[in-house]
């Protein structure tokens, strides 16, 4: 196939996945306002561009975690669209195969999913923390509304004895929580005394509480500011609280090397790594799924029992990856085969078929 068709079917495949990705951003964007808008209308300093401003920073996060579909969705739609025109049986009778013509749009998947990981991951992990500070800021003094289903909780133990830590939000990798309580607790297990801080900074050795309620023996003192001795070291606190989704990929290697030499497992940064790093190939495997069902001759009509196969497929395939990602994250499997596993099975699967197809 030479130069001329490639990149012809290249960038048509570059074309619409660009506007499925636009149409599914604005999308996206109108529900997560909307929702966003309901939630937060009746607090205290709420504007609508404020609403704006949050839901605009979470784009980034949650486009990310559609870019599997988008992938599927626009090779699907390359493919059927090149069929209805008859462009791909003027390509088949002109000698060009369907490993040539479906080699432009792997490319364009392998690319798609190298700028997500690149560039997108990144902006999305800055901006989403911002977008949590913003929420934050806007929900602030709820601290006594903190819930144990609701809150993410540590145990430290010190010399001064054992203080459990909750939070509402966790902010800045783990290194800083809002609305947060500390419960210290005596020898004998038995809290005496609370304190709900509406911002707590870890230092080097102790939390730094700012805009403190301190509960004790039924009075109620407050204070601008106040310290809690730790011996925690700003690693543990962050692979114990801070959401692998929030830290940039370019970041993951150094953690996960600083949180081992300390001892921790890091699985669920390990896990996003190893993820993050074969995304690309899962859009390509996503690519061959969607050729299966989308490049049969458009005088034989799309078979719309195929086409929806194909979309079932690649939800599968999503499934199963987010499964064998949580058995990752355990330490059940090591998370590289809980990445790959998927990946190279979906490959195989379609290059299978498709070779069965086309080359008998």
């Amino acid at each position: 196939m030479g130069w001329t068709l490639g990149r012809y079917f290249f960038f048509r495949y570059v074309t619409i996945t660009v506007w499925f990705f636009i149409g599914l951003l604005a999308l996206v964007f109108l529900i997560d306002f909307t929702e966003l808008s309901g939630r937060t209308t009746g607090l205290p300093g709420f504007t609508y561009g404020t609403a704006l401003a949050i839901s605009g920073l979470r784009m980034p996060m949650i486009m990310l975690q559609t870019v599997p579909f988008v992938g599927l969705f626009s090779a699907m739609a390359t493919l059927v669209s090149l069929n209805r025109k008859y462009e791909l049986v003027i390509a088949r009778s002109a000698g060009v195969s369907a490993w040539q013509f479906l080699l432009p749009c792997c490319i364009g998947a392998l690319l798609f999913g190298v700028l997500s990981v690149g560039v997108i991951n990144p902006i999305a992990a800055h901006a989403f923390s911002w977008s949590e500070q913003i929420e934050t800021q806007l929900r602030s003094g709820k601290s006594n509304a903190v819930s144990a289903d609701a809150a993410p909780w540590i145990r430290q133990k010190t010399s001064a004895g054992d203080t459990i830590i909750g939070a509402r939000s966790i902010l800045n990798q783990g290194l800083e929580m809002a609305d947060a309580v500390f419960f210290v607790l005596s020898p004998q297990g038995d809290i005496i005394e609370r304190k709900d801080a509406a911002h707590a900074f870890l230092r080097d050795g102790y939390w730094e509480l700012r805009d403190v309620k301190v509960f004790r023996d039924g009075n109620i003192e407050s204070l601008e500011s106040d310290r809690v001795a730790t011996n925690l070291k700003p690693e543990f606190v962050q692979e114990r609280l801070a959401r692998p989704e929030t830290i940039p990929f370019y970041d993951l290697p150094g953690k996960i090397e600083v949180a081992r030499s300390f001892g921790l497992k890091a699985n669920a940064f390990a896990m996003q790594f190893d993820s993050l790093v074969a995304l690309p190939f899962l859009l390509v495997a996503m690519t061959l799924i969607a050729a299966t069902v989308s490049m049969r001759f458009a005088r034989m009509g799309q078979s719309a029992t195929m086409i929806l196969g194909g979309v079932l497929a690649g939800f599968l395939l999503y499934v199963v990856s987010v499964l064998v990602k949580a058995f990752g994250v355990a330490g059940f499997v090591p998370t590289a085969v809980a990445a790959w596993v998927p990946v190279v099975v979906a490959m195989f699967f379609g290059v299978t078929f498709l070779l069965y197809k086309e080359d008998g």
